[in-house]
């Protein structure tokens, strides 16, 4: 078993992360961010109640899990303060002790969001001030949450040293969960440029965004729909603009948890799935939404693009190859069973599991954890040495 484990979203972002960090989030100690800002969501359905988090990490409603919030990520103190008050009025513990805030993390001002507001439209990005905060970080101009709480008696107490005391849990022996957020495909080096983020996405980034050393990550965990999709602008080579691609679109209630816009969606890309294998070095993947492909006859898997009459099977993250591939695709049959409320691998219709092996083929790494529903008990595990 390993000691720590980190997810990362290996497509666009939404894969469905929140849902399986707060998943394991009942055996870790620690569960710590190092990227991004409020851009991102993650979503955590128990039982009635629904929680959208977007800087807070995701093991923040369990009891007795250490939170950081790392320096690479950027904070807005405002959307923070909202998601405090937000959690305490669903009686959900947040102190200093369960909460930490790196010193060393930049904040998100008022101007940062103008900026993002009037420059980037074009990207399709959330406007919520995290490239202008970064572009500041970079230029040596910005403003640390060290330096910004100084005056703020409200935040104060919940910053600290984080790459200290990370190390030191570490040192330890406790089991922490790194918490990617946005996905493979954004991360500002190896997206799909201008189309990205402007953070580190991939496993990298917990080095850089949190003060680890790489022998000391533990297993890394690969989130990927059982389709796909993509908010804003981009190239999305599988994208469906017909009624299947509705249906998923519906069934799945693909909206935005940050900004309530419609994600695009298509089927599963296997190019994108093995290149987000390679660039973090995935040892394990976690498929969700399997549900949402229930009742369709026919599903495909893309294999390779057609591009100039050539057929290219290795990822690129040329825009032109992107936007004027045509996906060269494998069909499977479909299953019309409903498997939300399947409890293992076997229950599983026939095809559903060929459809779960093509994948692990073509991605060439196990799939560990199979989601079929948004809740924590619709969640099949397959191969526990992966996890905690």
């Amino acid at each position: 078993m390993p000691k720590n484990i980190a997810i990362i979203g290996a497509q666009f972002g939404d894969e469905g992360k929140g849902k399986i960090i707060d998943f394991l989030a009942e055996q870790a100690d620690v569960v710590a961010r190092f990227n991004g800002g409020n851009n991102a969501g993650h979503t955590i359905i128990v039982g009635e109640e629904e929680t959208i988090l977007h800087l807070i990490p995701s093991g923040i409603l369990h009891k007795g899990t250490i939170n950081i919030i790392g320096n690479g990520v950027v904070v807005d103190p405002k959307v923070l303060q909202e998601e405090i008050d937000n959690l305490k009025s669903k009686n959900v513990k947040v102190t200093p002790d369960n909460l930490i805030i790196s010193e060393n993390a930049h904040t998100i001002l008022d101007k940062h969001i103008q900026k993002d507001k009037e420059k980037n439209k074009h990207l399709g990005t959330t406007a919520r001030g995290i490239g202008p905060t970064y572009e500041d970080k970079i230029a040596r101009s910005g403003i640390r949450v060290g330096d910004y709480a100084k005056d703020d008696s409200k935040l104060k107490p919940f910053v600290k040293n984080t790459t200290l005391m990370i190390n030191n849990l570490i040192d330890k022996n406790k089991k922490v969960l790194f918490e990617g957020a946005q996905g493979t495909l954004l991360d500002i080096d190896h997206g799909t440029y201008p189309y990205v983020t402007s953070s580190n996405t991939i496993s990298g980034g917990i080095c850089t965004g949190l003060g680890v050393g790489p022998k000391k990550v533990g297993n890394v965990i690969g989130i990927v729909k059982a389709y796909i999709t993509r908010v804003g602008s981009g190239p999305l080579p599988t994208e469906l603009k017909d009624e299947i691609g509705k249906q998923i679109q519906d069934t799945g209630k693909e909206v935005g948890a940050t900004t309530g816009r419609a994600r695009r969606c298509g089927w599963f890309d296997a190019l994108i799935g093995k290149y987000a294998v390679m660039v973090n070095g995935l040892d394990a993947v976690v498929l969700t939404k399997l549900d949402v492909l229930s009742g369709l006859e026919e599903i495909k898997i893309c294999v390779g693009y057609k591009y100039k009459d050539k057929i290219i099977k290795d990822f690129t993250t040329d825009i032109e190859v992107l936007e004027n591939c045509e996906p060269v695709y494998e069909e499977l049959s479909g299953w019309s069973e409903d498997i939300s409320k399947v409890k293992n691998f076997n229950e599983l219709p026939q095809n559903a599991k060929k459809y779960i092996k093509r994948i692990e083929e073509l991605l060439e790494v196990p799939i560990c954890i199979v989601s079929v529903g948004p809740e924590r008990n619709q969640t099949l595990t397959l191969k526990k040495e992966f996890l905690f």
